[in-house]
């Protein structure tokens, strides 16, 4: 799926720049600052507040134009247009990026058209003033604007946020999923709710009378994800069925990921056994492990589900024997 990256629903990954901060419970394992300190002989260097950032090459700035000169082979190999994901190894939208590596940003994706940039942020607060000019949404085709959302209170703030913006494609990444989410009740009002996925007001009971309003204006995509790396934490599998519902009722492609390092037993890449204190394990494996119970009630409460400790690679895509790989028209 990918061309130029390991993410599964990216053909290209694009850092103009390096370095971020924390902003919520999703960064709490972030692979970028890790790989940040690897890089830095143990200190993530580009990483907190009032940390430097990092730009890269003007080589690696060129690439785009590359790939934009490319468009007519890839769609002819593939029927479509090419995507960029920008950026992950820091937020287009950092309060500490210089704002003329931002400006010099939109200006690259202005001079390549025949790319479609994917702009996901942990801070869609921060989208619009930090545009070149108000409109500047507007005028652009080849831009999908996402918002990374974790959980319900994620979803209950940015995803209002999300909407209010004027974007082509507007999507979810919901990575790493920490818990339930419902995307098609978000507050509203005192007597209304917010249906993201149709892009509707839905009134209260007490006004059941009365239509919904249609926004014009809904969520295109919603990717979901499990956790990986050290430290991972497990992905419920009813977070992540009752999100592909929600989707599969209104029409919304969705995304399946991976599981992360945890998966149920049905993702189990071998045969399963039963040892003499009764747990299940994983044949083929020294370190596999279930959730013990007092994880299980730290993190689900008292709907623990059986998820196992496979490793990302083991644990796979499949969601319920199936893979999601739905993307926006």
């Amino acid at each position: 799926m990918s061309e130029n990256s390991k993410i599964e629903w990216t053909d290209h990954t694009f850092n103009p720049w390096e370095g971020c901060q924390k902003v919520g419970p999703g960064c709490d394992h972030c692979y970028a600052e890790t790989r940040n300190a690897r890089f830095a002989g143990g200190t993530a260097i580009n990483w907190g507040p009032g940390a430097p950032r990092r730009r890269t090459s003007p080589a690696n700035w060129r690439k785009p134009l590359q790939w934009n000169k490319a468009y007519a082979e890839f769609f002819a190999q593939h029927g479509r247009r090419q995507r960029v994901f920008c950026a992950s190894l820091a937020d287009v939208f950092d309060n500490e990026v210089d704002p003329q590596w931002r400006r010099d940003l939109f200006d690259l994706i202005k001079l390549t058209p025949n790319l479609d940039w994917l702009l996901l942020t942990k801070r869609i607060g921060n989208v619009r003033r930090m545009l070149p000019t108000i409109g500047w949404l507007d005028a652009r085709d080849n831009v999908w604007l996402g918002a990374t959302i974790v959980n319900q209170a994620e979803a209950d703030r940015d995803v209002p946020k999300l909407l209010s913006v004027p974007a082509r494609v507007r999507f979810l990444s919901m990575e790493p999923l920490l818990g339930p989410v419902d995307l098609t009740r978000l507050p509203h009002g005192d007597e209304s709710d917010l249906d993201a996925l149709r892009g509707q007001v839905v009134y209260t009971s007490q006004h059941f009378a009365v239509r919904p309003e249609q926004l014009g204006k809904s969520i295109s995509w919603v990717i979901v994800g499990g956790e990986s790396g050290p430290g991972a934490r497990p992905m419920h599998p009813v977070w992540s069925r009752d999100i592909r519902d929600q989707c599969e009722e209104a029409g919304v492609p969705f995304l399946f990921k991976q599981w992360g390092e945890w998966a149920p037993g049905e993702n189990a890449p071998g045969p399963m056994k039963r040892t003499e204190q009764g747990a299940w394990w994983w044949a083929n494996s020294w370190d596999m492990r279930p959730v013990t119970p007092t994880e299980s009630m730290q993190m689900y409460g008292d709907d623990g589900p059986d998820v196992w400790h496979f490793g990302k690679k083991a644990s796979g895509r499949m969601l319920d024997g199936v893979t999601h790989d739905g993307f926006p028209v």
